[in-house]
């Protein structure tokens, strides 16, 4: 895990099995080793701080960005949706990938990562004092953006 941490470059962020269970899964679980989480959070503060091909900012999306990794984030929006719902979303993901699942064991999977995230003595998951949270328990995608984007649009963010 170390070494893969070490080796983590912008251009891997691309790969699109990032977005597997597997890798959602261990990614909570090397959260919670120290040498891991020193690399990576070197690497995400870098790459908010210099997103590549000199963009003039960054979309971070992860469990402690907030909190931990850009604490002085112009805006910081903590996304979240009822266990069920999101369940559901993954599942159909999954499904619509063509991956053979079971909605019981994508939800106990998400309650699982959920508790083991919350409960961690290092960057526990938590909205930061100062995100807007989103619930978009009842959003679909375009509303659930409307809604960040009136938010930002506010000035009510400290950007």
């Amino acid at each position: 895990a170390v070494a893969a941490a070490r080796a983590l470059t912008p251009e891997a962020l691309e790969n699109p099995g990032l977005t597997d269970d597997s890798v959602a899964a261990a990614a909570s679980r090397a959260a919670a080793i120290t040498d891991v989480r020193d690399l990576l959070l070197a690497f995400q503060r870098d790459f908010a701080a210099t997103p590549p091909d000199g963009a003039p900012g960054a979309v971070l999306d992860g469990r402690d960005i907030g909190t931990v990794v850009c604490p002085d984030a112009d805006v910081k929006l903590f996304v979240d949706a009822d266990i069920e719902v999101r369940a559901g979303r993954r599942y159909k993901e999954l499904i619509d990938r063509g991956e053979t699942t079971i909605y019981a064991r994508v939800l106990q999977d998400l309650k699982d990562r959920d508790d083991r995230d919350r409960n961690r003595s290092v960057a526990p998951l938590k909205p930061a004092a100062d995100s807007f949270v989103l619930d978009t328990s009842t959003l679909d995608a375009e509303n659930a953006f409307r809604a960040a984007l009136a938010y930002i649009e506010s000035g009510n963010t400290g950007a």
